[in-house]
């Protein structure tokens, strides 16, 4: 069974300056159940820059008096990154845009959790979510291509589903997720989707809405934006 946040809950967006983070964290200042939101980003005050962990350790110093913390939404991650886009075959490969890829999607992440699953609340349901994406799942992998994101967002989910483990010895009642949030327009997104993108004040409710249904299990749990299971 789940259980609702408590009323008064402190809420964390990490990422706050890209399209969903804005929209998770307008939401989040609109919901009178949530007592305090707060935004930390690249462009904030202090900078949270991914490829800097002593930007990470200073940004969780600077909240950590305004926690414990029973929200967290990570919405960081690049599609697009040093002005490279996704690989569409293997003669496209190069190391450095890979390692690239890699340390802003997943190594900058699984720091994240080093650094702020300490604000996290004891005795009391809990949620870390952080934005992944479909093409991370391995096992739905049926058209290839998008070799660096792919895989760095494969290895996004590997650190989730260590991490969920880890964060429930001492707090059973956590909540992880990995989201996929849909085909969103945004700066990440904007050369590769259609008309038919979601604003991403839709799916950022519907993914808040997707994780109140969630249970605290000890495994992280990987869902799309409609709260629908995907496999790892």
């Amino acid at each position: 069974m789940t259980s609702p946040l408590v009323d008064g809950y402190r809420a964390l967006v990490i990422g706050a300056s890209g399209a969903i983070g804005q929209a998770w964290l307008q939401l989040l200042e609109q919901d009178i159940r949530c007592g305090t939101a707060i935004g930390l980003s690249r462009t904030g005050e202090p900078a949270l820059v991914l490829e800097d962990e002593d930007s990470l350790c200073a940004a969780a110093a600077s909240v950590a008096d305004q926690g414990p913390f029973h929200l967290v939404l990570d919405a960081t991650g690049a599609l697009v990154i040093d002005g490279r886009g996704p690989e569409k075959r293997l003669d496209e490969l190069d190391g450095a845009a890979l390692l690239r890829a890699m340390q802003v999607n997943a190594i900058g992440p699984a720091l994240l959790l080093k650094h702020f699953v300490p604000l996290l609340a004891s005795g009391e349901r809990v949620v870390w979510a952080k934005l992944s994406a479909r093409v991370g799942s391995i096992a739905d992998n049926r058209k290839g291509g998008w070799y660096g994101y792919r895989a760095s967002k494969a290895a996004l989910n590997m650190l989730l589903q260590t991490a969920a483990i880890e964060i429930a010895r001492r707090r059973p009642l956590a909540v992880v997720a990995a989201l996929q949030p849909g085909t969103v327009r945004s700066r990440l997104s904007h050369a590769f989707v259609g008309d038919d993108a979601l604003d991403p004040q839709v799916s950022a409710r519907q993914m808040l809405a997707a994780l109140d249904t969630l249970s605290a299990t000890g495994r992280a749990h990987f869902i799309d934006y409609r709260g629908q299971s995907i496999p790892w």
